[in-house]
């Protein structure tokens, strides 16, 4: 059963996310401010976090910066704000999905599982993107009968941008999970494996591109 943690200083925003997250089935943690958030992460494991935007002392975005500086759960972002800065600030944070106030409960629910979804499919050894599959075992790239060796970091890359088709994945996140936390290097480096990456997709397929997000990072995007 997936648990969910909710985030959250409204005590009725709590109760209602709750509710209806219990009904549809997910075991729920509940927090209401940052601090408390990061003290449950400590202890325990939640599958996604829900975190208000509007919250005193840590607001959301520095609530989801700490989760993601440590961990590789999936956030969505509850808010008020629905104006396009602060869905930019969201996806630089990290978060992976944005949700304004007042919502349906359907569409928070529909959207959980969208993300989680995406996350059970990082975790596949077999991932498929258009006509690209990626063997997580092997290492291997392929389209049919061409096969594609990549350097390590390229093939991780590919991987993790791969498993969720249009996600928006911003080049900190990037640097994190392909390098670690603790890499010391600049943008240039993901800049660069990125360029590479594209030239040897374009040689093996064209259904499948990396875009570029102009000042957030890069997604990959399965083209009709």
């Amino acid at each position: 059963m997936k648990k969910i943690l909710v985030v959250d200083d409204d005590p009725n925003i709590l109760q209602l996310v709750k509710i209806q997250l219990q009904d549809a089935g997910y075991v729920v943690l509940q927090a209401t401010n940052g601090y408390e958030a990061l003290e449950i992460l400590a202890n325990d494991r939640p599958d996604l976090a829900i975190v208000d935007v509007m919250m005193p002392g840590m607001d959301g975005f520095t609530v989801t910066k700490e989760f993601k500086r440590t961990t590789d759960i999936p956030v969505l972002l509850l808010t008020a704000k629905g104006e396009l800065e602060d869905k930019e600030r969201g996806f630089l944070a990290g978060s992976d999905d944005y949700v304004v106030k007042p919502f349906e409960p359907k569409e928070l629910l529909f959207r959980i599982h969208a993300i989680l979804r995406r996350y059970d499919k990082a975790a596949d050894d077999l991932i498929q993107a258009g006509s690209l599959m990626i063997n997580r075992q092997s290492y291997e790239v392929s389209v049919g009968y061409k096969v594609l060796l990549l350097p390590l970091k390229e093939f991780e890359l590919l991987s993790l941008l791969a498993s969720r088709p249009n996600q928006v994945f911003t080049r900190d996140i990037l640097l994190e999970r392909v390098w670690g936390f603790d890499y010391e290097g600049d943008e240039q480096t993901l800049n660069v494996h990125i360029k590479r990456i594209r030239g040897k997709l374009d040689q093996l397929t064209k259904d499948v591109v990396i875009s570029t997000v102009r000042g957030v990072g890069y997604k990959l995007e399965v083209l009709a």
